[in-house]
């Protein structure tokens, strides 16, 4: 179990799943207009028409366009991360996917449940939120036609919200369709959005100038709670900037994610900082922020202009910007159940792909019953915290997860450690006669003679590689000693975010102690920064996934300030959010223990066991990873004789691989293999045959 936990997967291990098995594929349709339309209709919700009155009224006043912009520089710290791995590794699954590479399964299990939790609630929260809006347009909601109205089931006092209900089938349905038509829906209410914003901006401003801006004429200043509330603010705006990772949900989609994905990513954030700041610099100018209403500031401070018939527009950009924004919390959601079923961590069910409309449409629908029966049945509001920790919890390992490629790019699965030991055992025992063994086998009739002569003709310098080798070389030592010094500074960086965060969020805590915690937790985090920074980043980061994307600049600095900030918020979110968090996780342990993998029925594990039990025949292995697929960088593995032996055939083998764990042997002019095809000549029956 715990070699599961640590166990990571290759980076183009879905692209070669779906390839090798004839597995329909997501369809590359979108563009970078498509992601734009979709990371600014996820992010800007309803709440830039609330928080602006909010946040101004008790924490930042006038300076709120300053606490909106630090926001925006926070979180686009978090999307320079987001935009390297999304170039590198641009398959479904976002942070899930990032997480599982780069860090392990155990904590990509914990970060695919906790956004499976993100998108479920948010979904439901942000569909109740639409029906109070949508009522304004018939005057109120108790006007609103009976079967849309709210209503109260008897003896059970629970209120149940068809409207909500209704729009999430609509959403789901329109999303069933395919993803280039989900784009163009989004991208028609999103422009209907930013149209209402840009009234706003416009039109306020007008007013602004024609009156002399007298919201910023106060005697307290344009800090009238200090730079501490205006921080304070820029804490609580954060969570309006998140969304944008929606887009990278989408990377298996995108027509080039090298080039589409960080220019989409960069520009849908662009837009939604400049937007929240113009709207907060003329709305706070418009009225005095002490005099804003907390619930409706952006009408409200229309109508003491006399402009009462703005509320309709402004209503219609909530309602729209509402719309969005669910459309944006179901998208992403049966692409990360589909990520998690193709690396046998969920029932294959998720992973079906319909080859008509190209997307998870089993996931899709799945997605949509519960959440219309969330939106229906339940008052989601006081569990609306949670669906801050699934994202900040993603941007916190996506974060780290850069620091890992950087430093100690991940390149082979670690052997579990009683293969280890075994091969240890035989490397003693038989020394040099493992490599007459392997000469032996290369020059004996039906082993890998051909592939070794082909060798030859493709420059090859290299025709023999064995498993066990004698033992590093100096560079290689001094390589390891760098990766180990790298991997512990890492560690401890995490260490002393975590300590410093908790400490300066401990407001009870006694101040010597407090002070005391923060000190030390300082004194980690600076040194860790320090000896990375010193550290030389590892060469292997340049071949690591798709190379020629986005590069997060300011590396180690930047991803630690993006994991100390998201840290600092995540232990912010209070007690009893996160009491609820845990239950979840727990039940997300469980469902990991009871239905996630077995390592030791892995059947790669039991094929390096055969490898290294039977020595005289061990060649060179290829790796295999979970959710993967034998990796062609390797030379074929010679193992029929050994197979043959034992009662089994590579063909029996090979169906129970692809059977019982997803993972693609290629298939050689018709005969699986255990290698690459390149190696053969289809024209020869025997190398079929071998």
């Amino acid at each position: 179990m715990l070699m599961g936990l640590l166990r990571k997967k290759q980076v183009d291990s879905v692209d070669h799943l779906s390839r090798d098995k004839g597995h329909h594929q997501l369809a590359k349709k979108l563009s970078v207009l498509d992601l734009v339309a979709i990371g600014v209709g996820a992010t800007i919700g309803a709440g830039v028409y609330i928080l602006v009155g909010t946040v101004a009224r008790e924490h930042a006043g006038p300076a709120l366009t300053i606490s909106f912009l630090i926001a925006g520089i926070a979180a686009a710290l978090s999307a320079f991360c987001y935009a390297e791995l999304a170039c590198r590794c641009p398959s479904a699954g976002s942070a899930y996917h990032y997480t599982y590479i780069c860090i392990g399964e155990g904590v990509a299990w914990l970060v695919g449940w906790a956004l499976i939790l993100e998108y479920t609630i948010g979904g439901a929260a942000v569909a109740r939120g639409i029906t109070p809006n949508l009522a304004l347009f018939f005057g109120g909601e108790g006007k609103l036609p009976a079967f849309l109205a709210r209503h109260t089931i008897p003896g059970l006092g629970i209120v149940v919200d068809p409207c909500a209900a209704l729009l999430v089938v609509i959403v789901t349905v329109l999303l069933c369709f395919g993803i280039k038509e989900s784009s163009l829906a989004q991208m028609v209410v999103t422009t209907v959005n930013v149209g209402a914003l840009l009234f706003i901006i416009t039109a306020g401003g007008y007013l602004g100038f024609k009156t002399g801006w007298t919201g910023y004429k106060i005697q307290s200043g344009y800090f009238p709670f200090g730079i501490n509330g205006m921080f304070a603010g820029s804490a609580i705006v954060f969570f309006s900037y998140i969304g944008f990772d929606s887009v990278t949900s989408t990377a298996e989609e995108v027509k080039h994610p090298q080039r589409d994905l960080p220019v989409g990513i960069a520009i849908a954030l662009t837009i939604c900082c400049v937007l929240y700041m113009l709207v907060s610099v003329v709305i706070v100018g418009l009225v005095p922020y002490h005099a804003l209403d907390p619930d409706t500031p952006v009408s409200s401070a229309f109508a003491s202009y006399g402009v009462q018939w703005a509320v309709y527009i402004i209503t219609t950009g909530a309602v729209t910007a509402l719309f969005a924004s669910l459309l944006g919390s179901i998208l992403p959601q049966p692409r990360i159940l589909m990520a998690m079923a193709r690396d046998g961590l969920l029932p294959s069910f998720f992973s079906h792909i319909n080859k008509n409309t190209q997307i998870p449409l089993k996931g899709t629908i799945v997605t949509g019953i519960f959440a219309t029966a969330l939106a229906f049945f339940m008052n989601v509001s006081q569990l609306a915290g949670m669906v801050s920790v699934g994202t900040l919890l993603a941007f916190t390992t996506v974060a780290v997860s850069v620091l890992i490629l950087r430093y100690v790019p991940p390149d082979e699965t670690p052997l579990p450690s009683s293969l280890q030991e075994s091969i240890e055992s035989v490397s003693l025992k038989y020394g040099d006669n493992i490599m007459e063994s392997d000469s032996r086998i290369i020059q004996s009739p039906g082993s890998c003679e051909w592939d070794d002569r082909h060798s030859h003709d493709k420059g090859d310098t290299q025709l023999v590689r064995p498993l066990i080798w004698k033992g590093p070389t100096q560079e290689k030592k001094s390589e390891q000693m760098r990766r180990k010094i790298a991997a512990w500074a890492i560690t401890f960086l995490c260490i002393g975010i975590l300590v410093f965060a908790s400490a300066a969020s401990a407001e009870g805590l006694h101040s010597t102690l407090r002070l005391t915690f923060c000190g030390v937790g300082g004194a980690l985090l600076v040194c860790s920064l320090v000896v990375l920074a010193c550290t030389p980043q590892d060469d292997g980061r340049h071949s690591f996934g798709h190379a020629g994307g986005f590069a997060c600049p300011f590396v180690p600095f930047l991803p630690a300030a993006c994991v100390l900030i998201n840290t600092y918020l995540l232990i912010d979110l209070g007690a009893a959010t996160w009491i609820r968090v845990s239950i979840w996780l727990a039940m997300g342990a469980l469902v990991y223990v009871l239905y996630g993998p077995r390592p030791k029925d892995d059947p790669y594990n039991q094929l390096l066991q055969i490898c290294v039990e039977d020595h005289g025949l061990l060649c060179e292995v290829v790796e295999l990873r979970r959710g993967g697929r034998f990796d062609d960088k390797w030379n074929p593995i010679v193992l029929k004789d050994v197979l043959h032996r034992r009662g089994v055939t590579i063909e029996n083998l090979t169906k129970k691989i692809e059977k019982d764990f997803g993972w693609v042997v290629p298939n050689c002019g018709g005969a699986p293999r255990l290698g690459n095809c390149q190696y053969y000549d289809h024209d020869r029956s025997h190398d079929h045959e071998r």
